[in-house]
C-alpha cells in the first residue's frame, strides 16, 4: 500500500508543476494571446530560483526570482507581440530558444551547488493517517496553494467584472476597445502574470520538485503545459484535472519498475508526450467543440483604430 501512497504523492507532486504553469498559459489565451516560449521561461525561472536559493538560503527568495524571471521573459514577449506586432508565435518560440540557451549557461556555475536540505512538510493528524495522510497531506504547501488559486481563478473569470473583462478581450478585442477598455494593456498584464506563474513553476522543479540544477532540467513540461490548455478547453478545474493527470503518467514510469514491471526504460520516458498526442489528436476529431470553447480572438494581432 506504501507504493500507491507514494505513487499518489508523486503525482501531485509533478502535477504541480504542469498545473502552475498550465494555469499561466490559460490565464494569457483568455486575453487572446499564445506564448510558446513556456519552456524556456520555465528554465530561466529554474536556474533564477535555484541560484537565489544558494545564496539567500531562503525558499521565498528563491520562488520570488523565478516568479521575477518568468514575468521579465513574458513582458519583452509581451512587448514584442502587442506593440510590435510580431508573429506570436514566432516571438514565442524565440522566448523558448534563449531561455533554453541561456539558462545552460548562467547554470555553469551552478551544476555541483547543492541547496540547503528541505524542511519536511506535514498537515497536522491528517498527515498521520494510514495511506491518506502521506499520499495527501505530506506536500510542500505550494502544492495546496495551487489548487487554491486554480479555485479562485475559477471565480474570477467566471464571477467578478475584471474577469468578464479579461475574456471579453480574448473574444473580441475591437468591441472591448470600443468600450473604453486599454486592450492592450490588459492584454500584457496577463501576458506578465502568466509569465510569472510558468517561473513560479520553473522554480518549483529546481527548488523543490528536484532540488538541483541541471541543463535542461525542465524536460518538455513546458510544452506540455501548453497542450494542458487545449485538453482543458480553457476551463482552470480541467486544467488542474489534467495536470495531476499527466502527472500521474509521468510518473507511472517509475513505480511500475519500483514494482518489477520489465517494460522498456524508452517507452515509459515517452508515455507523457505519447499521452500528450493522443489527447489532442482525440481533441481534434471534433473541431466544432473546440471552437465553442476557444477564445474566438486566440492568436490575433489587435491593432487599435484598424
Amino acid at each position: 500500500m506504501d507504493s500507491y501512497a507514494l505513487l499518489i504523492a508523486a503525482t501531485l507532486n509533478a502535477g504541480t508543476v504542469l498545473a502552475l504553469a498550465s494555469l499561466g498559459m490559460l490565464i494569457n489565451e483568455r486575453a487572446g494571446i499564445v506564448n510558446l516560449g513556456a519552456e524556456g521561461m520555465m528554465l530561466c525561472a529554474a536556474i533564477a530560483g535555484f541560484a537565489a536559493v544558494v545564496h539567500s538560503g531562503s525558499d521565498l527568495v528563491g520562488f520570488a526570482a523565478g516568479m521575477g524571471a518568468g514575468a521579465l521573459l513574458a513582458l519583452v514577449f509581451g512587448l514584442l507581440v502587442i506593440w510590435l506586432n510580431t508573429n506570436q508565435y514566432a516571438t514565442g518560440l524565440a522566448v523558448s530558444l534563449f531561455g533554453a540557451g541561456f539558462s545552460a549557461f548562467a547554470g555553469i556555475a551552478y551544476v555541483q551547488e547543492r541547496i540547503p536540505p528541505r524542511p519536511s512538510f506535514a498537515v497536522p493528524y491528517l498527515s498521520d493517517i494510514p495511506l491518506i495522510g502521506p499520499a495527501l497531506f505530506r506536500h510542500h504547501p505550494l502544492v495546496y496553494l495551487t489548487i487554491l488559486f486554480a479555485l479562485g481563478l475559477i471565480w474570477f473569470l467566471y464571477r467578478t467584472r475584471t474577469g468578464l473583462v479579461l475574456r471579453s478581450v480574448g473574444e473580441n478585442p475591437e468591441s472591448a476597445h470600443a468600450l473604453g477598455y486599454p486592450v492592450r494593456h490588459i492584454r500584457l498584464l496577463a501576458v506578465v502574470v502568466g509569465g510569472a506563474l510558468c517561473g513560479l513553476a520553473g522554480a518549483y522543479v529546481s527548488i523543490v520538485y528536484t532540488p538541483l540544477w541541471v541543463e535542461g532540467m525542465v524536460a518538455g513540461k513546458g510544452w506540455i503545459a501548453l497542450a494542458l490548455t487545449t485538453f482543458a478547453t480553457w476551463r482552470p478545474a480541467r486544467v488542474l484535472l489534467g495536470a495531476y493527470l499527466f502527472g500521474g503518467v509521468t510518473m507511472l514510469q517509475f513505480h511500475l519498475q519500483g514494482i518489477g514491471v520489465e517494460v522498456a526504460s524508452q517507452f515509459l520516458s515517452m508515455l507523457p508526450y505519447l499521452s500528450t498526442i493522443v489527447v489532442l489528436a482525440l481533441i481534434s476529431r471534433n473541431p466544432l467543440w473546440i471552437r465553442i470553447n476557444m477564445p474566438a480572438s486566440i492568436g490575433k494581432p489587435f491593432y487599435p483604430g484598424a
